[in-house]
């Protein structure tokens, strides 16, 4: 019988740490894929984040080191200029990317280092109780804002691409995600030219991934994807916000 899907070369046979419906194990996947497609695995370099994925080289079967919590773009910046030939990429969640990790990412983007950054979008802090995130939407209920994120006390959501894709160091920034078969799709499809413009040569790229987080959505799994297509996607926006290679 021919085989027509197995797990990737590049991801470890582990059984997950995730919550049920959580987007992370996904956009792991993805990764690995993409890795295993472009033939880079033994050139790549992932950088761990603080956050729910703090585990992710549990998953993953190349070389990973870990960040101290908002530094993974830093970091990232060190191991890329020492080593130009390998392929480094971040991987972070919107508290290590969006809050303690802002002034890394900006300056890291501004100076258009050739890395990649993996921004794991899921509108609320999951690893230390469900808090509001920078990227919590307007209304939005969390533990610390039981009446929902409200704009005079708490300002407005971080909308990180759109933010990033101003700077001239930045060569591509797109928004997808996983809440359904075809936004997976989507979603490799933009990992792979993040990783393929770091190989080009290209300067600083981002994909910011939507992801459920049932748990502190206070949703089943069901609910969170859908609650991603019909709000979170409507006040974050798919799609491509700069293309440097197609300018």
């Amino acid at each position: 019988m021919r085989k027509v899907f197995s797990k990737p070369n590049s991801m470890k046979d582990t059984v997950t740490h995730y919550c049920p419906g959580c987007g992370h194990g996904i956009v792991h996947r993805i990764i690995c894929e993409v890795i295993d497609e472009l033939g880079i695995r033994e050139k790549v370099i992932g950088i761990a984040p603080v956050g729910c994925a703090v585990l992710a080289y549990d998953y993953w079967d190349f070389d990973v080191t870990e960040a101290a919590h908002g530094r993974v773009p830093a970091v990232a910046t060190g191991i890329k200029r020492v080593n130009p030939e390998n392929i480094v990429f971040g991987y972070q969640g919107d508290g290590d990317l969006a809050a303690i990790g802002t002034a890394e990412t900006v300056h890291a983007a501004n100076r258009g280092e050739n890395i990649t950054i993996i921004f794991v979008n899921n509108a609320v802090y999951g690893m230390t109780g469900g808090q509001m995130a920078p990227t919590t939407i307007l209304n939005q209920k969390t533990s610390t804002t039981p009446l929902g994120r409200d704009r005079k006390t708490h300002g407005f959501p971080l909308k990180v691409c759109e933010l990033l894709s101003v700077l001239p160091g930045v060569s591509y920034a797109e928004r997808v995600s996983v809440h359904s078969p075809a936004h997976v799709l989507k979603a490799k499809k933009a990992i792979k030219k993040s990783f393929q413009n770091q190989i080009d040569g290209f300067d600083f790229s981002v994909v910011e991934v939507l992801s459920p987080c049932p748990t502190y959505l206070g949703m089943t799994p069901e609910k969170a994807v859908k609650w991603i297509d019909e709000t979170m996607s409507k006040v974050y926006p798919l799609g491509r916000f700069k293309d440097r290679g197609k300018e």
